[in-house]
């Protein structure tokens, strides 16, 4: 079962290199990318069986043992995540592909496919690290991969927007680096597996301005409020297919990874009030942002970025409840956050718009669009019986349970925070769906450039998605079952470290 660990990373990225061979041939793009996402898929669903049979899988490349060499682990966690996230990926991939064949061509899918590709290799590499140094590598691959995405069909305003979030990504990728380093200078390991005792033996002061340090660089990365600023400037910028991949995965690595070094590296048995107030703050900070802006994207933008404070509102507690609250946040919104950005992808098409100022009677125009945006808008303002809803009660009752005032407090701001959640995708549905298009707005394009059977391949696959959101509803039962053991393993990470420490011996 080993050789599951590395698969869904090879795969893309072998299939970003047969993408490259064969960027001028499109029709052969549009094969082999979707057919390499896939088979990861294939490989990621093996390897979650896999740990489900035979708990946490480590592999040691090149047969060098722990901590001496690249460990690729896979646990409850990072094989739930694995699923969840390539799943999206192809839905998102397909709706690419089928965008791609109504005409946007040029020398784009050249370079489109071998990006996403490579991008999606980076993500699957975040979630296998095993140590902090592969951790930074797996960061750096989907920065490289992600800037040239999001630079496609360029114009001023994405480049500009490119820039921006270069150089903000490579400033938390320094801050990063600089963590790593002053981990190592002061415990001799990057490891994960053995960082927790090593850590623990260092002074007070040490721990905590490490603890800090790394939580900057992923309040960055993950737009954790006041770090956010970047965001909201940088994903509408970009093509809305590439702007659902940043929405649903990126910021979502980056909580992850914060839940990985922070539970494995700085265990403790109480909530940190710190995270407690950085979550409040950006989940108001986001929501209210969202209530002020007139476009689509720029309001799925700060949404995202109130919505990470849940996820980090879990994890501030430090409890399994808390931690099974943030489990079940990322995945719902993984594919909620996708699923959003596919529709408004559908609405921009049927309508020329995004302005919330011009858009109007896209109920009229199609019941199938409207429907499709109103169970992930229910599902993001936490509506029932929607995954939103199910995540979010987890959250509030870990909070409740916790029975100090803090957590009363958050709990409070998160309840606030869904009710504002609630009244943006209300607000975009009374004014984009439910009034008459605005005559100043025109009328809506007469024609478009997708073929029939692109619009309703693009169609089909965001259905998908919102199905796929509407299964994690469904699912509630196993799917908190198993975070709930994932939440379990990542306080008590014994098991993680027999696994890798022993692998090199076995």
């Amino acid at each position: 079962m080993n050789v599951l660990v590395p698969l869904p990373f090879v795969l893309p990225l072998l299939g970003a290199a047969l993408t490259m061979i064969s960027r001028r041939r499109e029709a052969v793009l549009r094969v082999l990318a979707p057919l390499a996402v896939a088979a990861s898929l294939a490989a990621a669903a093996g390897l979650m069986a896999a740990v489900a049979r035979d708990g946490v899988i480590a592999v040691q490349a090149g047969g060098w043992s722990a901590p001496f060499g690249i460990t690729l682990v896979a646990d409850r966690l990072s094989a739930l995540l694995l699923v969840v996230s390539i799943g999206v990926l192809l839905a998102i991939m397909l709706h690419a592909v089928a965008e791609g064949a109504g005409g946007l061509g040029g020398h784009e899918p050249g370079v489109f496919y071998p990006a996403y590709l490579t991008l999606t290799a980076g993500v699957v590499l975040i979630f296998l690290a095993g140590d902090l140094f592969n951790l930074f590598v797996a960061f750096e691959v989907t920065l490289a991969s992600s800037y040239v995405l999001m630079t496609l069909t360029p114009t001023a305003e994405r480049v500009q927007a490119g820039m921006t979030y270069t150089v903000v990504s490579l400033m938390s990728s320094i801050l990063f680096l600089t963590a790593i380093g002053l981990t190592y200078a002061a415990t001799g390991s990057v490891g994960l597996a053995g960082l927790a005792p090593r850590v623990g033996e260092l002074p007070e002061g040490t721990r905590t301005a490490l603890g800090l340090l790394f939580l900057v660089v992923f309040g960055i990365k993950g737009a954790i409020a006041p770090m956010h600023l970047w965001l909201p400037d940088s994903y509408p910028a970009a093509l809305t297919r590439v702007t659902a991949v940043f929405a649903a995965l990126l910021t979502k690595t980056a909580v992850y990874a914060l839940i990985r070094v922070e539970t494995h590296l700085f265990p403790r048995e109480r909530p940190s009030w710190v995270m407690l107030v950085l979550a409040a703050a950006t989940m108001l900070v986001g929501t209210l942002g969202a209530l002020t802006h007139d476009n689509v994207h720029r309001v799925f933008s700060f949404v995202l970025v109130g919505h990470i404070g849940y996820m980090l509102f879990g994890l501030g507690l430090f409890s399994v409840a808390g931690l099974t609250g943030a489990v079940l946040y990322l995945v719902h919104h993984i594919v909620v956050q996708g699923a959003l950005f596919l529709v408004s992808d559908l609405m921009q098409a049927r309508t020329g718009e995004t302005s919330l100022q011009r858009l109007g009677g896209l109920a009229r125009m199609s019941s199938f669009i409207s429907v499709l945006f109103f169970v992930p808008a229910m599902s993001a303002g936490g509506m029932p019986p929607f995954s939103g809803f199910i995540a979010k009660l987890a959250l509030f009752q870990a909070g409740l349970g916790e029975g100090r005032p803090a957590a009363y407090a958050v709990t409070g701001v998160a309840v606030l925070a869904s009710l504002l959640t609630l009244i943006a995708m209300s607000r975009i549905w009374v004014l984009g769906f439910w009034r008459p298009r605005p005559k100043e707005a025109g009328e809506p394009p007469a024609a478009s450039s997708y073929t029939r059977a692109s619009t309703r391949l693009m169609g089909l696959v965001t259905a998908a998605l919102v199905v796929a959101g509407l299964a994690l509803a469904v699912l509630a039962g196993p799917l908190a079952s198993w975070s709930r053991d994932a939440a379990a393993d990542l306080l008590d990470p014994s098991a993680y470290r027999a696994a890798v420490l022993k692998e090199g011996t076995r």
